[in-house]
C-alpha cells in the first residue's frame, strides 16, 4: 500500500492539485473529508490502485483498519456517457436488490468538487479474479470445469432478470439494439483512427446487411467476461461479484454471449488482444462451444445467429483498441509500453477474428 506520496496520479491535497498541469486521479484530503462524512475509518489513508486502468480507474483504500474500493472515471475532458459512476453505481445498487453478485455501494459523490469527476465507494470483497495464472484452489480439473460452469450460469442469472418495469426499465432502450451499435461504433471509428484499415467497412457492412431479430431483452454487461467475476477465495467454485458495469444497458443477451465465447481463450484458437485469461487455454475449461451450449440449455434462446454478435464483439473491440492506440501515439499514454504498441497489429487481428465469425476472408467485399 502507499502511504500519500505526492505525484501526478495522486497528491496530497486539493491546494497542490490547483498548481498541476493535469489533474490528479486522486486527492487526497479530498477523500479524507468524503470518507469522514461517511464515518469510513479514522486518522489517515493509505491507497493502491487495482486494475490496468485502460478506462475507469479504481482504487483499494485503507483507513484505520477500514478498506473500501473507490472507482472513478478517467481524467476529463473524455466523454462522460461511458464513464458515468453515478448510474455505474445505481445499476449494481439494483441489480444487488434482484439477487444478482456485485459489490455492495457503500457512498456515492455526485459533485465534481472533489475529484473532478462523480466517483462512488464500494464494499472491499475477499475473493480472487482469475486472470494470467489459476489459483490453486481452482486448479483441480473439476474446479475448472467448474469455473466455467460458474461463469455461464451467472449471465445466465443476470440476463434472466424482468426488466420490462421498475428502475431497470429506465437504464436504456432495447428496441434496435443491435442496429444502435453498429451505428454508434461507426462514428467512433472515424474519429479514433489514424490509419486505414478496410476491414472496419467490410464487417460493419456485413453486420448491418444481416441484422437479428432480438428474441429477448436483458441488462447487458457489455463487458462480462472472465477477468471481471470475482471468485470465492475458496472451493468450491463460486461468483462473489460480478465487476466493472460502466457499460451496462438494456440491449440483446446474445450481445453478452456473443462477447464472452468471442474473447474465450481456447487452445488451438489465434491470439488477440481481448483474450485477458489465458489460463483457460489449459485442459479442464469448457470450450467457447460448450458455453454457448450450456448457455441455450438454460435460456431456451436459438443461438443460431451466434456468430453475428461474436462478429459485432470483436469488431467494436477493434474499434475500442484502435482508440487506445491513437491515444499512445500521440503521446497521451506516455506509461504505456506494452499495451497501446502492441496494437498496432492486435486491431488487425482482431478485425481478421471478426471477419472470420462474418465469414468473410481477408479479400472478399461480401
Amino acid at each position: 500500500m502507499h502511504t500519500v506520496p505526492d505525484g501526478v496520479e495522486v497528491v496530497e491535497s486539493r491546494e497542490r492539485a490547483r498548481h498541476l498541469d493535469s489533474p490528479p486521479l486522486l486527492v487526497i484530503d479530498a477523500v479524507t473529508g468524503f470518507l469522514d462524512q461517511h464515518g469510513i475509518g479514522r486518522g489517515p489513508l493509505a491507497w493502491q490502485r487495482i486494475g490496468d486502468g485502460h478506462s475507469n480507474v479504481t482504487y483499494l483504500i485503507e483507513r484505520g483498519g477500514e478498506s473500501v474500493v473507490l472507482r472513478r472515471g478517467p481524467r476529463p475532458p473524455l466523454p462522460r456517457s461511458t464513464h458515468d459512476m453515478v448510474r455505474e453505481a445505481r445499476i449494481q445498487r439494483v441489480l444487488g436488490e434482484h439477487g444478482i453478485p456485485v459489490p455492495e455501494i457503500v457512498a456515492v459523490c455526485e459533485e465534481e468538487a472533489l475529484l473532478g469527476v462523480p466517483f462512488y465507494l464500494m464494499s472491499r470483497l475477499d475473493g480472487t479474479v482469475v486472470t494470467d495464472s489459476i489459483p490453486p484452489h481452482l486448479s483441480p480439473a473439476e474446479q475448472r470445469r467448474a469455473t466455467s460452469e460458474a461463469v455461464v450460469d451467472t449471465l445466465v442469472a443476470l440476463h434472466g432478470i424482468d426488466v420490462s418495469g421498475g428502475e431497470l426499465a429506465s437504464l436504456g432502450r432495447p428496441e434496435g439494439y443491435p442496429a444502435r451499435q453498429i451505428e454508434r461504433f461507426r462514428g467512433l471509428w472515424e474519429v479514433n483512427t489514424t490509419r486505414s484499415l478496410p476491414a472496419v467497412e467490410r464487417i460493419a457492412d456485413w453486420l448491418a446487411q444481416n441484422l437479428p431479430t432480438s428474441q429477448a431483452a436483458s441488462v447487458v454487461h457489455g463487458d462480462y467476461r472472465m477477468g471481471n467475476l470475482m471468485f470465492a477465495p475458496e472451493a468450491p467454485t463460486r461468483v462473489l461479484a460480478i465487476l466493472d458495469w460502466e457499460m451496462a444497458t438494456l440491449g440483446d443477451p446474445l450481445a453478452d454471449l456473443g462477447y464472452l465465447t468471442a474473447t474465450w481463450s481456447e487452445a488451438g484458437n489465434p491470439a488477440t488482444p481481448l483474450e485477458l485469461t489465458k489460463v483457460t487455454r489449459s485442459p479442464g475449461y469448457l470450450t467457447q462451444r460448450q458455453l454457448a451450449e450450456r448457455y441455450q440449455r438454460r435460456t431456451g434462446l436459438d443461438l443460431t445467429p451466434l456468430p453475428w454478435y461474436q462478429a459485432l464483439a470483436l469488431w467494436k473491440a477493434a474499434i475500442f483498441c484502435e482508440a487506445i492506440h491513437t491515444r499512445w501515439r500521440r503521446g497521451e499514454r506516455p506509461h504505456d509500453t506494452v499495451f497501446g504498441p502492441s496494437l498496432e497489429t492486435g486491431v488487425p487481428r482482431l478485425l481478421e477474428r471478426a471477419g472470420h465469425y462474418a465469414g468473410l476472408t481477408a479479400t472478399s467485399r461480401r
